[in-house]
């Protein structure tokens, strides 16, 4: 009888790892790149021609391989960056399982020459499909060159995936892109069909970072590093102006390479949460440092995955460092007005004159409580109870003004449409819009009421009685204790009819029926295993909107007042709960391009 079951052909086991390995040309350049990373180049260029479906060629200045080590690299398993089970996990390389080399030779014409900086002279292989054809020595310069030709040449299955020129190019620029952000002491060249794509020179983190990224992203990220415990963070991140629809600008390295976790993303995107609309993703550059025995990176042969030994702990430091970062919105953090800066030390001039322009422009700047509104369409109506903004003492006229912060600080020039706060900041233009920050601040109020198990409830006079479909009734029994959290009194009085008795303060003399409606749909689908507490959020911020300013409302200059000292006790002040801008900046710079006076 015949077997069945046999050991494949060598070039096919190699083909078959090339397919996990090799997707395309810029898996190829990303192989190589890190090979001559992990070889100390300070120097790589990279050449492809139409797309890197002819020509894939990789030089670079490091150290070089001898003959036999460069036979040896085309061998399967052949590597020189691990020799025992312990060094799997204690890896300070970016490759190590021996694949690349002899998976990209078994699908191309493959070509190698490699000298050592201390030998007279250099070798030169050529393979085509995995065969060796030639053996040579060869004149070059110290490091290694590697050309790779007619890629999937044999492989014609393979060869009907790959796209156009253009987007194969793309992708190769993309694959640079995140090495030469990850090392910026390294110079990278990137040339498609003889001409310079993009040249790296030798510089910092954030110099990088603005090559790779421009110049108009690279004014929007803000530097950053943390510690905590055994784990080190640093990077740029990107302000909520710059955010994308995908989250292809999310650049996220653990010791020196790049990841795509999940457990990492998720904690980036919790943390921007409260600074981002649903749906959008921030742009950043974040650099991890872990010990190595606390992550595998032997999880995939491209190596884009990993495995935390404590996976809560990596997401809870990712988490907490990058949102103490966002919390002091650190995009809007922007000097003052002087008007309200410490006195200068007169010189030739009188204190008391100083003075007198000080209270004039104070004055000026701070109109009279009295004054109902900054709108011509009449007397402001007051703002309800359960709607007001911010309490805070009322200044008097005589007492020296001390602002809070950054928004108490502006020059109120007047309201636009009664819903957009126009102010000064210097030379620069700021619009707030009062919804957006006014939820703000109503949110981290009811965030921090609600950890306390404090939010203030009210009876009803007359208690309400509600009808909830059969799926709703489960998510109100589910999470009964969440909504008296929440101050809502619901008792199931039989059938589909549930008794409301009670509901929050703040939804007092609005519409609390349909927000309690939304909170029921906000909570579907949670699961009792599901970490509620992120739901919760989402649910505050439900009844935030529901519960401020909204539309066309008239503000006092008291009020208006109130709202910044507020905003200047508030983190994330710059965005509403959902993500959208509160603020907005309108340099002098673009007013005068406006009327072309610049």
């Amino acid at each position: 009888m015949s077997r069945k079951v046999r050991i494949l052909p060598e070039q096919l086991a190699n083909k078959i790892a090339a397919g996990e390995v090799v997707e395309r040309p810029a898996s190829v350049v990303k192989e190589l790149v890190e090979n001559s990373i992990d070889a100390g180049a300070t120097e790589i260029i990279v050449e492809i021609e139409e797309g890197g479906r002819r020509l894939i060629k990789v030089t670079d200045n490091g150290c070089g391989m001898s003959r036999d080590d460069a036979m040896m690299s085309l061998e399967r398993h052949a590597t020189s960056k691990i020799t025992n089970d312990d060094d799997l996990f204690s890896l300070g390389t970016l490759g190590f399982r021996g694949e690349a080399i002899p998976s990209i030779a078994s699908v191309s014409r493959f070509s190698i020459s490699s000298r050592e900086h201390d030998s007279v002279e250099g070798v030169e292989i050529y393979s085509e499909g995995g065969t060796l054809r030639d053996v040579k020595a060869c004149g070059m310069a110290p490091g290694t060159s590697i050309s790779v030709r007619s890629l999937f040449y044999n492989t014609p299955a393979r060869l009907k995936f790959m796209k156009s020129r253009e987007t194969e190019a793309g992708h190769i620029g993309e694959v640079l892109n995140r090495l030469a952000l990850s090392r910026p002491d390294i110079r990278f060249v990137y040339a498609q069909d003889n001409r310079v794509a993009s040249r790296f020179l030798e510089v910092d983190m954030e110099s990088r970072a603005k090559e790779v990224l421009g110049g108009v992203i690279a004014k929007e990220l803000y530097p950053f590093e943390a510690e905590r415990g055994p784990i080190t963070l640093k990077g740029l991140l990107g302000s909520p102006s710059v955010s994308r629809s995908s989250a292809a600008h999310i650049y996220t390295f653990i010791n020196g390479r790049y990841i795509r976790d999940r457990v990492v993303q998720h904690a980036l995107l919790q943390a921007y949460r409260n600074v981002i609309e649903r749906g959008r993703y921030p742009v950043l550059a974040l650099f991890i440092t872990i010990p190595a025995e606390d992550v595998d990176v032997n999880v995939h042969p491209t190596k884009h995955e990993v495995r935390f030994r404590e996976q809560s702990a990596v997401h809870a430091a990712i988490h907490s460092a990058i949102e103490g970062v966002l919390r002091e919105a650190p995009w809007i953090r922007l000097p003052v007005s002087t008007l309200f800066q410490a006195p200068l030390k007169p010189s030739g001039v009188s204190i008391s004159r100083i003075e007198e322009v000080r209270e004039a422009l104070l004055r000026y700047s701070s109109p009279d409580p009295s004054v109902q509104s900054f709108s011509r369409s009449g007397p402001v109506a007051a703002v309800p109870e359960a709607v007001s903004l911010p309490s805070h003492p009322r200044l008097d006229e005589g007492s020296s003004i001390q602002p809070e912060g950054y928004f108490s600080a502006l020059t109120v020039i007047g309201q636009f449409s009664s819903a957009y706060i126009i102010c000064q900041d210097e030379d620069d233009l700021v619009i707030i819009d009062q919804h957006a920050a006014h939820e703000r601040v109503v949110f981290e109020t009811l965030r921090s009421n609600f950890a306390q198990g404090s939010i203030e409830g009210q009876r009803l006079l007359f208690p309400e009685t509600i009808e909830l479909s059969s799926s709703e009734s489960a998510v109100v029994r589910e999470q009964q204790g969440t909504f008296a959290r929440l101050a809502f009194d619901l008792e199931h009085f039989g059938g589909s009819t549930w008794i409301l008795s009670g509901i929050p303060v703040i939804l007092s003399g609005k519409e609390y029926l349909r927000s309690l409606r939304d909170i029921i749909e906000e909570f579907a689908g949670v699961g009792s295993t599901t970490v509620v507490e992120e739901k919760v959020e989402e649910v505050l911020a439900t009844v935030a909107c529901h519960s401020v300013v909204r539309g066309e409302w008239h503000l006092s200059a008291a009020e208006i007042r109130n709202l910044f000292h507020g905003m200047d006790r508030t983190d994330f002040a710059g965005n509403c709960p959902h993500g959208r801008p509160a603020v907005a900046r309108i340099t002098r710079r673009e007013v005068e391009k406006l009327f072309r006076r610049s």
